[in-house]
């Protein structure tokens, strides 16, 4: 075969045939799980510092354990900074720690930041808690409630993790929450009830239920 031949033969070669990925784009590619792992990592961080509440990092972490591609994860964490940026501290709420009633009623909901240890106290009075919107600081969250012949109402959102102990004296602690798995990553609420002649109770809610 003449030099000539050879080279009309090698420009007559196709390229070989392009992979789905390079199809389709990264945004296709089945997620692992440990991509999953990664994106509930920064969904935690992002919480840590305020810029999730407890129910938003419910939802989110539900979502993304539940993706099944790369793009489906990206959704997830569209409106917040990429790994490659800094989790700076935002702008934050002062944090409540101390939460007082005193023969009245007290009532936090809505936006509001917990103090990394949050005292409640219900001297014949009644403390509610719905921790669903509320800003914690860091992994941990420890609230001690202590209810004098009253009553503190604390609400979860589903699937976070949660710790009741404590000592009831003439009072009493109740844990109702879902029997849901915790979610991988949950910051953990430590409550320390402390009911004398009162009550102390702790319950859960969906993350689609109605914000009252």
């Amino acid at each position: 075969m003449t030099e000539t031949g050879v080279m009309a033969e090698e420009h007559s070669v196709e390229p070989a045939p392009a992979s789905p990925t390079e199809r389709t784009g990264g945004a296709a590619e089945r997620a692992s799980d440990s991509d999953r792992d990664r994106v509930v990592g920064l969904l935690r961080d992002h919480c840590a510092v305020g810029r999730l509440t407890l129910d938003e990092f419910s939802e989110r972490t539900g979502a993304a354990l539940a993706a099944r591609t790369r793009g489906d994860l990206d959704a997830v964490l569209a409106d917040l900074p990429t790994a490659q940026q800094p989790l700076a501290q935002v702008a934050r709420r002062r944090a409540r720690r101390w939460i007082v009633a005193v023969m009245s009623e007290s009532e936090s909901k809505g936006r509001w930041r917990l103090g990394e240890h949050t005292s409640v106290i219900a001297l014949m009075g009644e403390c509610h808690l719905d921790l669903s919107q509320a800003e914690i600081d860091g992994p941990d969250v420890v609230i001690t409630a202590v209810g004098i012949m009253g009553t503190i109402d604390i609400v979860v959102p589903e699937g976070i993790d949660v710790d009741l102990t404590g000592l009831s004296i003439m009072g009493r602690r109740s844990l109702q929450v879902h029997d849901v798995p915790v979610l991988r990553g949950s910051p953990r609420i430590l409550i320390r009830a402390f009911p004398i002649m009162g009550e102390v109770k702790v319950s859960s809610r969906t993350a689609s239920s109605d914000q009252h």
